[in-house]
């Protein structure tokens, strides 16, 4: 089985930094960057790293993991909170997602993160539920409102779509990571499926988080 047909957990780990954190020699905080960056690097699973610094009030950024056990995230996050930088965050939003088959023909599910494709700068995480009348719609009449949901997506090729699946196994429906160079593609994206019929069966589409990318140690060298 090739890599982009393996199944994947997703994890969007939010965080906030302790204020004590800045108080820190930066010497200290150098060296405890690069602890981080050694463990989550050694630990031979799928990471990217986000920013969130003064665009929410409830996270300062992100770490999104992909493995093929959830147990190798544990280890992973466990680790991170032995660290030095890891005494001084805390948890603030965190999600579970897996990687399926689409039950819709022609859906695009780009998977940008596991085929290895370069990240673009941005990445919007993207939580939603649909409503219980979406599920008693009969296959064909969903599969006719997912064609013209995937027909509008198509109009925005520069805008690389992560979609996951969280039934099951946490609060949500669905997990998106909308992965974009230029915010205002993914907002005109947006504005353009408010106007498809399925967006009349989401019943919960917030948060919408945007993220932009940084590498490790300049992602924590950044929280002051």
């Amino acid at each position: 089985m090739s890599e982009n047909n393996e199944q994947y957990y997703f994890n969007f780990s939010f965080f906030k930094v302790d204020p004590k954190w800045r108080w820190m020699a930066d010497l200290a905080k150098d060296e405890s960057a690069k602890e981080v960056e050694n463990v989550i690097r050694n630990s031979g699973i799928k990471f990217r790293c986000y920013s969130n610094l003064g665009l929410r009030d409830d996270a300062d950024f992100l770490f999104w993991f992909a493995a093929k056990t959830i147990e190798e995230i544990q280890i992973v996050i466990e680790k991170i909170y032995k660290t030095v930088f890891g005494k001084y965050i805390i948890p603030s939003m965190t999600y579970l997602s897996c990687t399926r088959p689409s039950l819709y023909v022609q859906e695009q599910k780009a998977h940008g993160f596991i085929t290895g494709s370069e990240p673009k700068k941005n990445v919007i995480v993207y939580p939603f539920t649909k409503t219980r009348e979406w599920y008693l719609l009969p296959k064909e009449k969903r599969q006719e409102i997912m064609d013209e949901h995937i027909e509008v997506s198509k109009k925005y090729p520069q805008v690389v779509l992560n979609t996951t699946y969280s039934f099951g196994i946490h609060d949500e429906d669905f997990m998106l990571a909308f992965e974009v160079d230029n915010i205002r593609d993914f907002q005109d994206l947006i504005m353009d499926l408010r106007e498809t019929q399925v967006s009349t069966y989401v019943k919960n589409d917030i948060p919408m988080i945007v993220c932009v990318k940084k590498d490790i140690v300049p992602l924590i060298s950044s929280l002051g």
